[in-house]
């Protein structure tokens, strides 16, 4: 629940009517239309109507974050907003478990630097429930939070930073924060805080918290979706209009807190390859250079066609990925570039590369072409966010809550539109010409076995003078008041008894006159139009070729076609506004496009060039090899990319189709050895017209698309030879348990991963399957989560998920634990696992608790284009019906407790299970050895015996 380091404004989506990334429009092209209340508490409410489906998202903002935390009590803004999901006064269970019984989705909470936010997007009918369960918290939360609760939840926080600390430049951000910014700047510390500090964190504190900063007049509450603006006033002042204003609390004032001389740092970590981040402070969201640095971001790093990048990877060779970006703050801002500096290489002369450009762009500035296709991105993807409505009432949030209007994107969109070479360059010169902090991480050494120090009890930067004074809001005009409730809160959480019907639409098809398959679902809510070639092919068939192989071929293919390289296709894509990709999964492989309806035609003749002409250069291939080596490297200091690297070889056997890494990267060798005719190879084989089936979503139909289809791949022909056929053999389960350990020296925690082979994605009783797993691991209120997070705190998360295939799928139970309670989790694990398919199986509760929110989920699990595109796929990868979706409903609910029992037994096998777990053996060794799971072995990286 906590928002990892990226910029909101990235983050952010918009609605737009009436809009072509062609040419740059006015900002009044681009409209959420909203109605803006204050009830007499001084709550804010922002509404929004959107009836394309039957769901409302509720977005609440606090205006609190990490940056009003006092001295000593860093993390905890994060930690109490933990602590408000742990129920209230008058409803004292997990605050998940009536939206998940009323079929939410997209709810979660984050913290951030200035606001906290809980958000979650409800069928029409359960808005009451939803509102009812915000204002019970917010109006009535003390009485419900004791020591225990407290203890609970920070545990979790800091096994969540553990889980942070341990992953690859975990400590990064922190280590920036506390360098970047004065030591008395309220971005001076980490959102997540100091274990120094969570562990003093007290009941006092949280009381005080909540007084101090959860008032009424504090909050902007935003409602976007089936509703009107009249029924939203009646429902907030019923629910919220008791809860009591709150003091005036003082807002933090902006403080950009630039520096003239840059500074330099250093640091080591368990990382595979030297990683340069280069930071300069800049404004706030609100200053108008902000929205021109983020152009000039764009230009110097935002993309395969921006200059450094050029220069870096294509040209110099010197880095594997290099890119710039703007992290957009309310008091201050971000602007940082990160380099992966590629093995072998001198870290300075990278340096001396990014001087160089960095120098030529602060002397000319972007060019008229740079910053034109920079502007049609922006807005192409403005558009492709319009389907959610919890992103809308994000972006209402956050203008309201930031710059007191719902509506400031627009002017951020109108500064953007007037931008030109020169007021991006003034910008540039202004405040990133000096003045960076330049950290460089090194990889440690293999024998560290240091843990990672808190970064938090370092000493950053001196105070500064100059911090402006927080101020104290104006003084409404008239004085807040409560309006009493008609709410008995005693009679506990409204019901939810009735549920909104299921949209889907209905798919039609079609064939081109070479005979591809071609199925469209017609959705007109945004001018963008989804197209994706499926083809019969995946990790899977790597068999019999270099591992790798179907994965790297697929990521070429936009590498340059016989007439025009990598650049000029990424060019051209962004001038039109198109996203075109390719990838692999286990099963299959596919291409994609993402385009704007009126630029539909030359963007399907750019997609045709790419997946019909790939040239696959060796100067391409050798930079993709550099890349996708470095990826594998990558991975082997992952703790989940060691394990899923790991395991599937280990529960498959040798030769098997899907004995491979899930990753799909292959390895050192196999990469190594690739050469162009293994990859032209492949396309022959597999990336053919008789081998694929063409999807479609989005606003167009049958005859339009089919047509334009027709005309740049409708004489397509297949090669001479048959499609390989992939040999995915059904597999017996080991007679034992056995356990593989892999040693990562220092690690502040553990990944526990525990594997058997179940029944394919196509078996008769998927549902079922589904639905055990769901109750057992697959939701929050799951078992194994319950168990390891809520109950003993030695996890930020646990629980079991299965990978679709066509053939056997892993069923695989995971947790990430602090090191010291590794064989006490895997104990918790087993034991659980033994009593669902012994003394505990499941119950009708717990069954029941899935299939309800399962089947009233189902109209927010539809509001996207691209989540219909992703619907029909699995129905052509698993031969389901058309009305696949449309019959749902009731087969969800047809299932049987006994059935879903049944398929616990059939999946959950215990005397079977392959464990896999990566920690710092030197500690987890002999405790997980006296559990006496089976055979045990220590193995490397590669999945080698070490002893």
């Amino acid at each position: 629940m906590r928002k990892p380091l990226a910029s909101l404004a990235a983050a952010a989506a918009f609605a737009c009517t009436g809009i072509t990334a062609a040419h740059a429009a006015g900002s009044d092209a681009i409209d959420i239309p909203f109605t803006r209340f204050t009830l007499p508490n001084g709550l804010t409410v922002v509404v929004s109507e959107d009836h394309k489906a039957p769901v409302v998202a509720v977005s609440v903002w606090y205006h609190v974050g990490s940056a009003d935390e006092p001295t000593g009590k860093t993390g905890f803004a994060h930690l109490f907003e933990h602590l408000m999901f742990q129920g209230s006064e008058n409803h004292k269970d997990e605050f998940f478990r009536p939206f998940e019984l009323a079929g939410a989705t997209d709810q979660n909470g984050t913290t951030w630097f200035d606001r906290t936010n809980y958000y979650e997007t409800v069928p029409t009918t359960a808005l009451d429930m939803a509102l009812w369960m915000e204002s019970d918290r917010m109006g009535h939360l003390l009485g419900a939070i004791g020591q225990p609760e407290l203890d609970e939840q920070r545990g979790v926080v800091q096994n969540e930073k553990r889980q942070g600390e341990n992953q690859p430049y975990g400590r990064v951000d922190e280590r920036v924060a506390a360098n970047a910014f004065p030591a008395n700047h309220p971005y001076h510390h980490d959102t997540i805080g100091s274990m120094k500090d969570l562990d003093a964190a007290s009941l006092a504190d949280v009381k005080q918290w909540f007084q101090s900063w959860y008032g009424a007049a504090n909050v902007t509450v935003a409602i976007v979706g089936d509703i009107t603006p009249e029924v939203a006033k009646e429902k907030m002042l019923k629910y919220f209009g008791d809860i009591p204003a709150g003091a005036p609390v003082p807002r933090q004032q902006p403080w950009t807190a630039p520096r003239t001389e840059s500074t330099r740092d250093t640091m080591t970590d368990h990382v595979a390859q030297t990683r340069i981040v280069r930071e300069w402070n800049v404004p706030g969201l609100a200053d108008a250079d902000e929205g021109l640095l983020e152009l000039a971001a764009d230009v110097l790093g935002g993309g395969k066609t921006s200059r450094l990048y050029e220069r870096l990877v294509y040209k110099d060779k010197l880095v594997d990925d290099v890119s710039v970006s703007v992290q957009a703050f309310a008091l201050a801002s971000m602007l940082q570039l990160t380099a992966d500096v590629k093995s072998g290489v001198d870290p300075a002369k990278v340096e001396a590369a990014i001087a160089d450009e960095w120098k030529t762009f602060l002397e000319h500035g972007p060019t008229d072409d740079e910053l034109a296709r920079v502007k049609v991105d922006n807005r192409a993807h403005f558009i492709r966010a319009l389907e959610k409505v919890n992103s809308k009432a994000s972006v209402l949030a956050e203008g309201q809550v930031y710059r007191a209007d719902p509506a400031a994107y627009k002017q951020d969109l109108a500064r953007m539109d007037a931008a030109t070479p020169a007021s991006v360059l003034a910008a540039a010169k202004k405040w990133i010409a000096r003045g960076d902090y330049t950290l460089t991480i090194t990889p440690a050494p293999k024998d560290d076995k240091s843990e990672p120090a808190d970064e938090m009890e370092k000493a950053g930067r001196a105070a500064l003078a100059g911090r402006p004074e927080a101020k104290l809001p104006a003084k409404p005009e008239q004085a807040f008041t409560t309006t009493p409730s008609p709410v008995d809160r005693g009679k506990g959480v409204p019901e939810v008894a009735t549920f909104p019907d299921l949209t889907f639409p209905k798919l039609e098809r079609g064939k081109l006159k070479n005979g591809i398959e071609v199925v469209l679902a017609q959705r007109h809510t945004i001018p963008v139009v989804q197209v994706q070639f499926l083809f019969d092919a995946g990790y899977a068939s790597d068999q019999g070729r270099k591992l790798g192989t179907s994965a790297f071929t697929m990521a070429m293919l936009d590498e340059g076609t016989a007439e025009l390289d990598s650049l000029e296709i990424a060019r051209r894509a962004e001038r039109l506004g198109a996203i075109i990709g390719a990838g692999s999964g286990l099963d299959s492989s596919n291409a994609s496009l993402n385009a704007l309806a009126s630029q539909l035609e030359p963007s399907l003749k750019l997609f045709a060039d790419v997946v019909r002409n790939a040239a696959f250069r060796d100067a391409d291939i050798a930079r993709i090899r550099g890349q996708w080596l470095a990826r594998i490297a990558q991975e082997k200091t992952q703790p989940t990319g060691l394990a899923l690297r790991s395991l599937p070889p280990l529960l498959y056997g040798a030769g098997h189709a899907y004995a491979i890494p899930f990753t799909g990267s292959g390895t050192e060798a196999s990469i190594t050895s690739l050469a162009a005719a293994d990859l032209h190879g492949y396309v022959r084989d597999f990336i053919r017209p008789d081998n694929a089936t063409i999807l479609v979503a989005g606003d167009t139909t049958l005859e339009a698309i089919v047509a334009k289809l027709d005309a740049v791949f409708g004489d397509w022909k297949p090669a001479a030879t048959p499609v390989p056929k992939k040999n995915i053999a059904n597999v017996e389960p080991p007679k034992r348990a056995r356990l593989f350990l892999l040693d990562k020296p220092g690690a502040p925690q553990s990944l526990i991963l525990a594997g058997v082979v179940a029944p394919s994605t196509k078996a008769k009783n998927n549902l079922e399957i589904q639905t055990m797993n769901g109750a057992f691991g697959g939701s929050f209120t799951s078992r194994l989560n319950m168990n390891l997070r809520e109950a003993k705190h030695w996890a930020y998360g646990a629980g079991s998920f299965l990978s679709n295939a066509i053939g056997q799928r892993p069923f695989l139970m995971y947790a990430p634990v602090q090191t010291d309670k590794t064989a006490e989790s895997v104990a918790e694990i087993l034991r659980e696992a033994k009593e669902v398919v012994g003394t505990r199986p499941l119950t009708h509760e717990e069954i029941d608790k899935i299939k309800v929110g399962d089947v009233r989920s189902l109209p927010g699990e539809y509001q996207t284009t691209g989540s219909v595109l992703a619907a029909i796929s699995s129905m052509k990868l698993y031969d389901r019906p058309d009305d696949y979706v449309q019959t749902l409903k009731p087969r969800i609910e047809a299932q049987t407790d006994a059935a879903v029992q049944a398929a616990a037994h059939e999946v959950v096998q215990p005397g079977a299970l392959t464990w896999v777990v990566v920690g710092d053996l030197a500690r987890i060794e002999q405790p997980l050895r006296k559990l006496q799971l089976g055979d045990v072995e220590v193995i490397d990286a590669d999945g080698k015996k070490v002893r």
